[in-house]
């Protein structure tokens, strides 16, 4: 009797380590394995979905890109929290929405001294990297190594700050943050702290200046958006106020013509007191002759055409979307390429499996749709963002998730899986639940967007708003007036519903829930 007890029992425990054995690929939220995880989050500037053949061919294919997420898990409703460069940045590195980390806009500047969660993996034993753009004003803090570009960043022969010394490196700045992001990474191969690399490009924001081997890319014309000559109609008056129409680009800065080729008044680009003429010229200087040489003989054929064409109104509006368009598609290209050097190190090195590769967007961006470039308006193509996860450790390959998800959430998605305890005060959540392909009954069922600047560039008013499965509201309190879309009758929201009968009680319910996600995250302001 007690030798069958004793058989029983020990059935019963290679049953159950056989079971937890077989759960460790899925170990629970916060949970710590035995070997860490490294982690890369690779993060473009301006990098727009539509731009991404993840998510849609008609412009692009992105095969390195688009390899992140068919071999681990596509966001297909990731978004934004604030649509403008350094605020986005902010959110991601803390968790926290911007009337909380304090930097609302682009004229702030990033404290430092606020918790973030490189410095708490540092705490915990991480190895931590910066390269590329960090565009916050203020050193970096929390690195173990950062190299960045000072401010913007330059495409070509950029300037880079590393230990407080600043110098210049010839060649394209695409190809140089991922040169020296492998470097830093083959250099900690041997070494017993995981580590977690933060690999930011400048690419493709504008001024969109293309590697000169991709200046042949997309000859035929692209097809143009089918809002690109959006009146507006519907709308309220926020989007005839903002100045960011792709038929108001720089002919020199945007569109890189030599002031011989046209003889129409520049455009206004976005901001009048901007002098576009002296950015574009030191821009230019810092061309090597050899650099130079192959950029005028690509660049003065185009403005030869253009000369002799003597385009004017619709056709002019074209031409100018499509050398927009081309190059800013040739300056992802050249970020897709790099990707795939990432990924092939990785694989040749055995560092795959047991290292996350996180690929986003600082935001979306517009490519010609309601005939905008730039972002900042709650639309969907500035709203929302690429968002691709790859861990072959925990994430199945070819998950696509349509939950929810922000750039807020990344900081606790990167503590969660590095097994560091996630801070009470981040407002965001772990993504690692989604990654099992699992209904989340108790997922967020909207996301909440309030946007900051309205002065300076673009001029785009200051907006709040909630976007829910089905609908968007968006509130322009600086002019008092309501948007309200049905994004699955209006996915390209060209109908403002504000204020239309039959609309009322889908706008009273989307107002009381826009207040209560102002007051779960704190924002009191405006």
């Amino acid at each position: 009797m007690e030798a069958s007890r004793y058989t029983s029992l020990l059935i019963l425990s290679v049953a159950l380590l056989t079971f937890l054995a077989g759960e460790g690929c899925n170990q629970a939220e916060g949970e710590r394995s035995d070997v860490r995880p490294n982690i890369i989050l690779i993060m473009t500037d301006d990098h727009t979905r539509q731009a991404t053949s993840i998510y849609d061919t008609t412009l692009i294919s992105t095969p390195n890109i688009d390899r992140i997420g068919h071999e681990g898990i596509r966001f297909d409703r990731a978004f934004v929290t604030n649509s403008i460069c350094a605020p986005s940045r902010a959110v991601i590195l803390t968790g926290k929405y911007s009337h909380l980390n304090g930097l609302r806009d682009n004229a702030d500047v990033f404290d430092t001294s606020q918790v973030t969660f490189p410095k708490l993996l540092r705490e915990d034993g991480y190895s931590t990297a910066l390269i590329g753009k960090w565009h916050l004003k203020t050193p970096p803090s929390g690195f173990d190594f950062y190299q960045v570009f000072p401010g913007q960043g330059q495409y070509y022969n950029p300037d880079m700050i590393r230990d407080g010394d600043t110098f210049r490196i010839d060649g394209y700045a695409t190809e140089i943050v991922t040169d020296l992001a492998l470097e830093h990474i083959s250099s900690m191969k041997d070494s017993e702290a995981p580590f977690c690399m933060l690999l930011y490009h400048k690419a493709p924001h504008r001024n969109w200046m293309p590697d000169l081997q991709d200046l042949t890319l997309f000859q035929e014309d692209l097809p143009v958006p089918d809002t690109y000559f959006d009146d507006y109609d519907t709308r309220s008056p926020a989007a005839g106020i903002s100045d960011m129409r792709v038929e108001d680009m720089w002919y020199g800065f945007d569109l890189k013509l030599q002031p011989r080729f046209y003889e129409a008044e520049d455009g206004t680009g976005g901001m009048a007191d901007f002098d576009a003429s002296a950015s574009w010229e030191n821009t230019y200087d810092r061309f090597t002759p050899e650099q130079k040489a192959r950029w005028d003989a690509h660049y003065d054929s185009i403005g030869a055409h253009f000369r002799e064409a003597g385009l004017t109104g619709k056709d002019l509006a074209i031409w100018k979307y499509q050398r927009y368009v081309k190059d800013y598609l040739r300056c992802v290209h050249a970020v897709d390429e790099q990707v795939g050097r990432i990924l092939d190190y990785l694989d040749d090195n055995d560092l795959s499996d047991n290292t996350m590769v996180i690929y986003t967007s600082d935001q979306g961006f517009y490519l010609g749709e309601h005939g905008w470039y730039d972002k900042r308006f709650m639309y969907e193509e500035s709203f929302s963002t690429p968002l691709l996860m790859r861990f072959p450790e925990e994430i199945q390959a070819g998950i696509a998730t349509g939950h929810f998800a922000l750039n807020l959430d990344i900081a606790a998605t990167i503590l969660d899986v590095a097994g560091v305890q996630i801070p009470s005060a981040m407002q965001g959540r772990s993504l690692r639940p989604l990654f099992r392909e699992q209904a989340q009954p108790d997922w967020r069922s909207a996301v909440y967007y309030h946007y900051y600047q309205s002065s300076g560039w673009h001029h785009v008013p200051r907006h709040r708003g909630v976007r829910t499965d089905r609908h968007k509201l968006i509130h322009f309190y600086e002019l008092g007036e309501w948007e309200l879309y049905d994004l699955v009758r209006d996915p390209k929201e060209m109908h403002n519903l504000y204020g239309k009968e039959g609309t009322e009680a889908i706008t009273s319910e989307l107002k009381r829930h826009l207040e209560e996600l102002r007051e779960e995250y704190g924002d009191h302001e405006g």
